[in-house]
């Protein structure tokens, strides 16, 4: 049985906290339904009502976009441990570029990593809580350092290059480019 509340809870804020991966699913009308899954070190919980998450350079921007055109974001958690719980959060999102006034006030809630692209900012309209009694155990290995590998790697200018050539989703929808390489950790 699902149940819904309109701000995320104490207990729902903990469990957050302790997964180490989490998904993250946008639309915008006439383009593929975007769901990606994330990992690192790279969401916060701002406040009941308000998350945020890091975004690095990847292989698109569809979550940019999506959000620009419409605003509609879910993200979810699944504990792959005790107690099963999976965790929606229904928002509306926007994203944070470095060149924007208001990102290093929202920048300041994470460690900086190599290509941080962008902060999607994300205000909470509900949450949804399941059983999860479907989700297998899992336990984390370790994280991914390729990623942030290839980040370090490279040239700043030529990546700085590269964003700015990314104006447009998959589906052509619009998107802003960031405006600098930010090295991170």
């Amino acid at each position: 049985m699902a149940d819904f509340t309109e701000a995320l809870t104490e207990k729902q804020i903990a469990m957050i906290a302790e997964q180490p991966v989490f998904f993250v699913a946008t639309a915008a009308a006439d383009a593929r339904i975007n769901l990606s899954p994330k990992g690192y070190d790279a969401f916060r919980v701002l406040s009941p009502t308000r998350v945020a998450y890091l975004d690095l350079g990847g292989s698109g921007n569809e979550t940019h976009a999506h959000l620009a055109a419409d605003g509609r974001i879910t993200v979810m958690f699944c504990n792959f441990q005790r107690p099963p719980l999976i965790l929606r959060i229904y928002g509306r999102g926007r994203p944070v570029l470095p060149q924007d006034a208001e990102w290093e006030a929202l920048a300041a809630h994470f460690t900086l990593m190599p290509g941080t692209r962008q902060i999607f900012d994300i205000a909470v309209e509900s949450v949804q809580s399941s059983c999860g009694w479907g989700v297998p155990f899992m336990a984390l290995e370790g994280e991914r350092e390729t990623l942030k590998k290839a980040h370090r790697q490279s040239d700043p200018a030529q990546w700085e290059a590269k964003m700015a050539t990314r104006t447009r989703s998959i589906d052509g929808l619009p998107t802003r480019a960031t405006d600098r390489f930010i090295a991170g950790e």
